[in-house]
């Protein structure tokens, strides 16, 4: 059968979780995602990194209106389906999983939705894609912060996999403090991190200087307070997703009996 869509996703939507399978060229993955916001906002963020173009899902009760406005607001087109419509599709081998099945739909043209944006939509939207910006400076700050390192001779990132997890945070605010003995550093390995002492030493045998240091302060400051940002914008996005405002555009959407597939209007109606 031929393939329409080449980076797809389909979700299966419950209560409390949602299990997601992205299909690309390379493969497929499936991961399950709670459905409180924020974590709904990560599995947006993942199906954004693996490039999907449609997320289907099923018109499962309410569950999936949440996920679908927070879809509607990047460059993915979100399709809810009728979940009798799923089921009469032939061909389903009894191991496939919902959220698969509905992928291997997809990719292949053989569901449809419908969307209206709205002015509260739009503004969510620029509060999500500046909350994206905002971290994505947040990972350049942590590449400069490492190049500082680096530039140091120190190399905690090859023994600690996350230079700002806690042990890695206590040796850098250390070193800003003026402490350069690798035995003491070490001491602030914690959990796993405590049976790689003596690697931690050796890594820690650079030298780094004042101007070095300055730069690292900043740069953790800096950190921090992109951190406060995110957040700010994780409740801002939850208040918004929440707010009744988002019921009424589903309405709107309902009582459109507009559908799409794949781009083709269809003006059937529900």
């Amino acid at each position: 059968m031929e393939i329409l869509i080449e980076r797809c996703c389909g979700l299966d939507v419950h209560k409390k979780s949602i299990t997601a399978c992205i299909i690309t060229p390379k493969g497929k993955e499936i991961r399950s995602f709670e459905t409180l916001t924020r974590r709904l906002v990560d599995l947006v963020d993942w199906i954004k990194s693996e490039r999907c173009s449609h997320v289907a899902m099923e018109s499962t009760g309410d569950y999936w209106k949440l996920i679908y406005n927070l879809l509607e607001l990047e460059d993915v087109k979100p399709v809810v389906v009728n979940a009798q419509h799923i089921k009469a599709v032939p061909g389903r081998k009894t191991d496939v999983k919902d959220a698969e099945w509905i992928a291997k739909l997809l990719r292949h043209g053989l569901v449809q939705g419908s969307y209206i944006p709205d002015r509260e939509q739009r503004e969510l939207r620029e509060i999500i894609r500046y909350r994206r910006s905002i971290i994505e400076e947040r990972a350049r700050e942590v590449n400069r912060l490492q190049k500082v390192l680096e530039g140091g001779n120190i190399k905690l990132s090859s023994v600690a996999s996350n230079v700002l997890g806690v042990s890695g945070r206590n040796m850098l605010e250390a070193m800003i403090q003026g402490e350069s003995d690798p035995s003491i550093l070490a001491d602030f390995a914690q959990k796993k991190l405590k049976a790689k002492k003596e690697q931690l030493k050796l890594a820690l045998e650079g030298s780094l200087g004042p101007h070095q240091l300055l730069m690292l302060e900043k740069q953790l400051s800096h950190i921090d307070q992109l951190n406060e940002l995110i957040t700010e914008l994780d409740e801002e996005v939850e208040r918004r997703t929440n707010s009744g405002g988002n019921r009424d555009r589903h309405d709107t959407v309902s009582k459109s009996g507009t559908f799409m597939f794949l781009g083709r209007n269809d003006s059937r109606s529900r």
